[in-house]
């Protein structure tokens, strides 16, 4: 499989989490008067596609600079749920795709593809987004799971204004991707995954670079 670019861009007119500030790229050297093009960049640390660190949502949580490398690469399985608005996925949507797929083994690394990016310029696409329920997070704990990537701009429903899954999984030292793009263009259940954040002194996450190969 050609890689796959799973990764939105950022710009300033990227639609942001609500609170929190706007991209704003500032012109800084021009190539006619110093010699070379540079642009400063004033953004949150969650902007566009980004990984969560554990310590997001965790007070003693592992940091964006710690997470190890061999989590950020390797296989992964994709789940296909199509999710209205204000649609959870369950325990149940997992266990029905292990029916259907075999059971997914301890310590994977999973994506959901919900086909909710296509909102991303909706009034809605933060606030009624799908998100897992707690049986789902729950479950995932119990499988040891590395890694949950999903095409929506939480892990959580939009109306949990508490973000219970993301507490659960943060103290669980489970690693979060939000906002992926383009997974309708992988065709199989199972691919290969690259997710680089920036290496920042003791982050809660970044935006990455995400890649399907």
């Amino acid at each position: 499989m050609k890689p796959i670019d799973l990764t939105l861009t950022i710009s300033e007119s990227i639609p942001s989490f609500p609170g929190s500030p706007k991209p704003h790229f500032i012109h800084w050297s021009d190539i006619g008067h110093d010699g070379y093009n540079l642009e400063l960049l004033f953004l949150s640390s969650h902007t566009g596609t980004h990984l969560d660190a554990p310590y997001h949502f965790a007070h003693n949580g592992l940091k964006i600079d710690k997470i190890p490398l061999d989590r950020l690469l390797g296989k992964a399985i994709l789940i296909r749920l199509k999710k209205i608005k204000n649609s959870p996925i369950t325990k149940s949507d997992i266990i029905l795709f292990e029916k259907k797929n075999g059971k997914i083994p301890t310590r994977s690394s999973i994506f959901f593809y919900t086909e909710w990016q296509k909102n991303l310029k909706d009034e809605n696409y933060f606030t009624e987004n799908p998100g897992l329920d707690m049986s789902a997070a729950k479950y995932l704990v119990l499988k040891k799971t590395n890694l949950v990537g999903i095409d929506s701009p939480s892990i959580d429903l939009g109306t949990d204004e508490s973000f219970s899954v993301h507490h659960i999984l943060s103290r669980n030292n489970i690693l979060i991707v939000e906002n992926l793009a383009n997974l309708n263009k992988i065709t199989s259940v199972k691919f290969d995954f690259t997710i680089l954040p920036l290496k920042l002194k003791d982050a809660t996450g970044s935006p990455v670079r995400a890649v399907a190969s």
